[in-house]
């Protein structure tokens, strides 16, 4: 693991061209389909949405979605999309919490996926999530189970090596978020180096915070 963070700058314009990157993005987003109710009414944050796989997926079903992203190169990619589709509910929004950038909502629903593993203090971060939330609002974070640091190729930027789900679940609910569940989102094979292929799950974590 290390605290060196990667220049996703570089490879955004030919982030979507890996297949393995966009299917990923569509379990996602229907595992998320499939454990939360979206509806019209709802806005919605995608953090670390990338060049908008997900945040894409999941506007058809949804009043507004907002993309945020540290690296102003993937939401350039992003931004693109939504002009070419007219996306007038769909928005990015650049947020680097670690030059002191500041979250804020509210939302009714926060999404994230294969962005968790990138961001050192964890519990920190579920507690800015909840924070944004509107009270009753939900929480849905895919994420790799522990993948012994095999799943990237180039560790740069990476703090955990995927997750063990009771764990951080106890993170989740320190952080204040109650009927924490937890599912299987997604399987996915890719070759490791050394190793040939290797199978790597991927999990979708959810929690709501408080009515009251």
């Amino acid at each position: 693991m290390t605290d060196t963070r990667r220049d996703f700058n570089t490879v955004a314009s030919s982030w979507d061209e890996e297949p393995r990157r966009v299917q990923l993005a569509e379990r996602v987003s229907a595992a998320i389909l499939e454990a939360i109710p979206l509806d019209s009414h709802m806005d919605v944050l995608d953090f670390g949405c990338g060049t908008g796989l997900l945040t894409l997926a999941l506007q058809p079903f949804v009043r507004t979605i907002t993309g945020v992203d540290s690296s102003q190169g993937m939401l350039d990619v992003l931004n693109g999309k939504i002009a070419s589709q007219c996306l007038s509910h769909v928005q990015t929004r650049h947020v680097d919490m670690d030059a002191g950038d500041v979250l804020t909502g509210p939302y009714h629903l926060v999404v994230s996926s294969m962005t968790l593993h990138h961001v050192q203090d964890t519990a920190k971060l579920l507690k800015t999530l909840h924070e944004i939330l509107v009270p009753g609002g939900c929480i849905g974070i895919a994420d790799l189970d522990t993948d012994g640091g095999k799943f990237h190729s180039d560790n740069t930027g990476v703090f955990h090596f995927g997750f063990e789900r009771e764990r951080l679940r106890d993170i989740f609910i320190g952080a204040g978020f109650e009927n924490v569940h937890d599912r299987t989102a997604a399987t996915l094979r890719k070759p490791v180096e050394g190793s040939g292929e290797q199978t790597f799950s991927v999990f979708l974590m959810t929690g709501y915070r408080a009515r009251s």
